[in-house]
């Protein structure tokens, strides 16, 4: 039994395959097209996964599309004729395209799968794809890419995000091949839409600067408080809220909030790329905590009214590794697992696990860890492509023996440098882990501002992940389970922190940067926490054996792990998304599988030459 499921049309589209039970593929269409968050029909995506199942668009037995487009446009229809006459112009403006795009998107998601066919050599169209396509509602698939490939027999599920259908969060139980709704809240009231709320308001994009406020956070004092909840949501002792729409203009409007909410908070958003000021890391701070609390809340009510002690999360709240980590260490539930691809990319496959274990009712049987592979789903390149790349580059590389290799590399990492690592299979979801990654050592005191700035270009406040040997995790971090994909966060030991200098104390804000916290700075945040990711020889055998030969020169069994790409791109894919973004940075090293580049070793001429490209690329697109 082959089935597709796919995600698309509103951000971050995706496809993934399941075959006879199993996880075979599956992959971001931002990955192939270099399109940031690519919300069209995912082609690229799909033709990833046939290709890596060794199989055809014929060959599939069903093709799952991970929310209903008709109950999605009810939605918005009844929201605005609740709200109107206000918002009447926008929904004008909207309304041709929803006609098109929204209300007839089977016939959109058939066009495009008939396209591929014919693209594919087929002359005509000879699939019955209507025939094939089913849909999942959105938080069902949410929850089944939580449940079904948890390493649980039996779960309480927990979703939340901005907006699906009409459920903004819920909560399931699954139970060996079944998963049933009990309880939904419905939209305007979304928890992921107060979150992205503060996102815009502190001058982040939504739906991918969320990341921005929760790492901002721990900066500031959560001295709003009182003000969000006093004004902006109605909290109850189970978890349950409302929302003062008062205070919004998602529904009707084209910005998140009203000026009631200018108002409340006293200005209008900050502008993106302005100075961050206190007000904004305190505003971080206070939603946290809000979110925090809300989170924990519901979180008990399950537990109570389910008597289910393992837990299962996906949406894109689930996502806050903050959250994550105040839930594991409330001790609620016994077991916590969540989707490392938690977004809409991980409703593609929830609706392809949906089908094959709900409408199919085929046999399921839990395995130990989880049947996610690491979430190292997407393609990789043999050692002959990548050295095919190289020479058509005229980059100048060399090929050691693997042991002279992690040797090499751990030198070059000791040593201060800045290292891509390629390698395997790439990653699905937004985090790397392992395989398309940039690694430093997390001794170094500058790392995190050069890596911001000069390579990654972000903001310098923006904190790195340690990937520790799973061995040592105990003696470093208050994290009792692995975080195999870095979605907890944890405190590191009391022991291991160094006081604070007396003349650092009265820092506020970013200066608190210049604190040294602990002997590994570069992956510890202004409060002590760090997102952690778990490194076993299971899952990525090879970058567990390049950290273990780190402990072993340099007695530190971490490194620090961020994802393979600058600001506004997509994480590197391929051979040569990783050569363009190595030419592009101040990266010191590049390792391709088997291939060692380092950058002094390359002409100066090939270097302006990339830069210009890109430059030239920039100056397109804006």
């Amino acid at each position: 039994m082959k089935i597709l499921g796919v995600s698309a049309f509103y951000h971050d589209s995706a496809a993934s395959l399941v075959c006879d039970g199993e996880i075979v593929a599956a992959a971001q269409e931002e990955r192939f097209s270099r399109i940031k968050n690519d919300a069209s029909f995912p082609s690229l995506a799909i033709n990833y996964c046939l290709n890596e199942a060794g199989i055809e668009l014929k060959d599939l037995d069903y093709v799952a599309f991970y929310d209903k487009p008709f109950l999605k446009f009810e939605r918005l229809l009844e929201t605005y004729l609740a709200f109107a006459p206000i918002g009447v112009k926008n929904f004008s403006k909207q309304m041709p395209l929803w006609i098109k795009e929204k209300l007839f998107q089977k016939a959109v998601i058939v066009s495009n799968l008939r396209e591929m066919e014919i693209l594919s050599g087929n002359q005509r169209s000879i699939i019955d794809w209507e025939e094939k396509l089913r849909f999942s509602e959105h938080h069902l698939s949410h929850a089944a890419s939580a449940f079904f490939p948890s390493p649980f027999q039996r779960a309480a599920i927990l979703t939340a995000d901005g907006v699906g259908e009409w459920s903004t969060t819920s909560v399931a139980l699954g139970l060996g091949n079944k998963i049933s709704i009990e309880k939904e809240i419905h939209f305007p009231h979304s928890l992921g839409l107060l979150y992205s709320a503060f996102t815009f308001y502190a001058g982040f994009k939504v739906n991918s600067g969320e990341y921005k406020l929760m790492g901002l956070a721990p900066y500031g004092e959560a001295k709003y408080v009182d003000l969000i909840r006093n004004n902006l949501i109605d909290i109850k002792a189970d978890g349950s809220f409302r929302l003062n729409m008062d205070y919004f203009d998602y529904c009707t409007g084209t910005k998140m909030i009203s000026a009631k909410f200018e108002d409340l908070f006293g200005s209008p958003p900050r502008q993106p790329e302005s100075l961050i000021s206190q007000k904004e890391m305190d505003i971080a701070a206070s939603i946290q905590s809000v979110l925090n609390e809300v989170v924990l809340l519901m979180a008990k009510e399950i537990s109570q009214t389910t008597k289910e002690r393992n837990l299962c999360l996906a949406g894109g709240v689930a996502l806050n590794c903050v959250t994550n980590g105040h839930l594991l260490r409330s001790g609620i539930f016994d077991r916590i697992w969540a989707q490392p691809a938690s977004g809409d990319a991980g409703g593609a496959l929830g609706a392809a696990l949906a089908v094959q274990n709900m409408m199919l009712a085929l046999p399921r049987e839990a395995k130990e860890n989880d049947s996610m592979k690491g979430s190292l789903l997407g393609p990789s390149f043999s050692q002959s492509e990548i050295e095919e790349t190289l020479q058509e580059s005229g980059i100048v590389y060399q090929t050691p023996e693997e042991s002279e290799l992690i040797s090499k590399v751990v030198d070059e990492l000791a040593a201060g440098g800045a290292i891509g690592w390629f390698q395997g299979r790439m990653e699905f979801g937004p985090r790397a882990l392992g395989s398309r990654s940039i690694l430093a050592d997390p001794r170094s005191p500058n790392i995190q501002k050069d890596l911001n700035l000069k390579i990654k270009y972000r903001e310098s406040f923006r904190p790195f992940a340690p990937s520790v040997m799973v061995d040592y995790l105990h003696g470093w971090f208050e994290l009792t389970p692995e975080s195999p994909y870095m979605l907890f966060t944890a405190d590191l030991h009391n022991h291991l922190r160094l006081e604070s200098n007396l003349e650092y104390l009265p820092l506020k804000g970013l200066e608190r940067l210049k604190v040294i916290r602990s002997n590994i700075p570069a992956v510890i945040h202004v409060d002590y926490s760090s997102r952690i990711q778990t490194v076993d020889p299971k899952r990525n055998p090879r970058f567990y054996n390049l950290i273990r030969s780190f402990k072993d020169k340099t007695g530190i069994p971490m490194i620090v792990n961020t994802s393979f790409n600058v600001r506004g791109e997509p994480i590197a894919c391929t051979p040569s998304d990783a050569i363009r973004c190595f030419m592009n940075t101040e990266l010191d090293l590049l390792v391709l599988e088997g291939s060692l580049i380092y950058k002094s070793q390359i002409p100066r001429s090939l270097i302006d030459s990339y830069r210009e490209q890109r430059l030239k690329k920039v100056i397109e697109l804006d």
